[in-house]
């Protein structure tokens, strides 16, 4: 058998079948109308953030990625919940707007910004970080034929990036940011210009599990922003940290120790140089606040033995999770943390591949597990699903369509 990931804490059972927020998964899929189905826990969000701001100094604020799961009535709690919120996209400038989230709350990163995101990010006071200096001119030229005074801060490449991360975004040449020598003459380019001079983004990695290491990555990250600041001739009114903090999705993987983060976090902010005393700092995290708080349900629609392997079919898949299917970026196919919602907590009976419905062998959902003996009607529970599922994954894929979201 090839071992599942660990189940995240928090999940509990009503007479054996998989629970969210006091009911049973079966009672919020009628409820839906069906599967698949992502369910995502209001009271598991909030519990992380809780636990998140106790760990991290009082001086650092928290901003929730839009990307990692941007289902509208997420977007809604969270706007209760964090200081900022950061956007890739238009589409995701849409998304804020449309949840009511103010606009002076928001960043905007991402490289190939088109001029109509240029412009509405302008028009209604969103910070960009700048990706390169044509971005910059162009922000700026855009800004002069509206009449407004731009945000802008610089996406800074450093050149170094999170070790072990699951997904390096600085360090060598990168599509994201300005090299870190060339952001001097930008910045004194950006405030020559008359535009609201925001300060850095500095973006190195991110899933990343050692706490070590994420506290060595913020503590180069504020040495650069020092150096660039003295290197300018200007202060850093703000700073974005990044993200980093990953959650465990495979076998062997253990939780990221956010108190040791926080601790290191805070030796860091006690002895800030001069020029970032009255800098700002914040941290943008996505998958943490939020990957563990969702399940994907899909329905076991048949039972097959094949060459004597069981395979259960369900209605569900790699169109909705791309990830868990190991075709998201994973050299080696692992298992995530996956269950039998129907029969949970009930001991290993079988070996058996859970599959989805499309026709590729790359949908799989969980490969020669153990779980116990399932049949058709029986729920299956992918779990860590909260981020990077519903819009991470191919919906349309062979007409399939988009799964059902619920927020409880």
């Amino acid at each position: 058998m090839k071992p599942l990931g660990p189940i995240p804490a928090g999940w509990d059972a009503i007479d054996g079948v998989l629970a969210v927020a006091g009911k049973p998964v079966t009672a919020w899929v009628e409820e839906a109308g069906g599967t698949p189905l992502f369910v995502y826990s209001a009271d598991l969000i909030r519990r992380r953030v809780a636990a998140l701001r106790a760990a991290m100094p009082e001086r650092l604020a928290l901003h929730y990625a839009v990307k990692a799961n941007p289902f509208r009535p997420v977007l809604e709690l969270f706007a209760g919940l964090v200081d900022g919120f950061d956007i890739a996209s238009g589409g995701e400038l849409a998304m804020v707007g449309a949840a009511g989230i103010a606009p002076g709350l928001v960043s905007f990163a991402g490289p190939g910004k088109r001029d109509a995101e240029l412009e509405a990010a302008i028009d209604c006071g969103v910070t960009l970080n700048l990706e390169s200096e044509g971005e910059a001119a162009r922000a700026i030229a855009i800004a002069g034929r509206l009449g407004k005074v731009p945000r802008l801060a610089i996406r800074v490449n450093p050149d170094f990036d999170l070790k072990g991360s699951g997904m390096k975004m600085g360090g060598g040449a990168k599509p994201f940011g300005v090299d870190a020598e060339r952001v001097p003459a930008l910045v004194r380019q950006v405030i020559a210009s008359g535009a609201e001079w925001r300060g850095f983004h500095i973006f190195a990695g991110s899933q990343a599990l050692d706490a070590e290491a994420i506290a060595e990555t913020q503590a180069q990250t504020i040495a650069l922003a020092a150096r660039l600041a003295r290197e300018s001739d200007a202060p850093v009114p703000h700073c974005n940290l990044g993200g980093g903090l990953g959650i465990p999705y495979f076998p062997n993987e253990t939780p990221v120790d956010a108190a040791l983060v926080g601790e290191r976090l805070a030796e860091q902010f006690a002895r800030l140089p001069d020029v970032l005393r009255d800098t700002a700092f914040c941290i943008e995290l996505g998958r943490y606040l939020v990957g563990e708080a969702g399940v994907y349900l899909a329905r076991i629609v048949d039972r097959k033995l094949s060459h004597g392997e069981v395979f259960l079919v369900t209605d569900g898949g790699l169109h909705h999770q791309l990830a868990a299917s190991g075709n998201f970026g994973t050299v080696v196919r692992r298992n995530y943390p996956v269950a039998i919602a129907t029969r949970f907590g009930a001991g290993v009976e079988e070996e058996a591949s859970i599959v989805g419905c499309l026709c590729t062998p790359l949908d799989k959902l969980a490969e020669k597990g153990g779980f116990p003996h399932a049949e058709v009607g029986d729920l299956v529970a992918v779990f860590c699903a909260g981020a990077y599922g519903a819009t991470a994954s191919p919906a349309a894929f062979l007409g399939q369509g988009p799964a059902r979201e619920m927020l409880v």
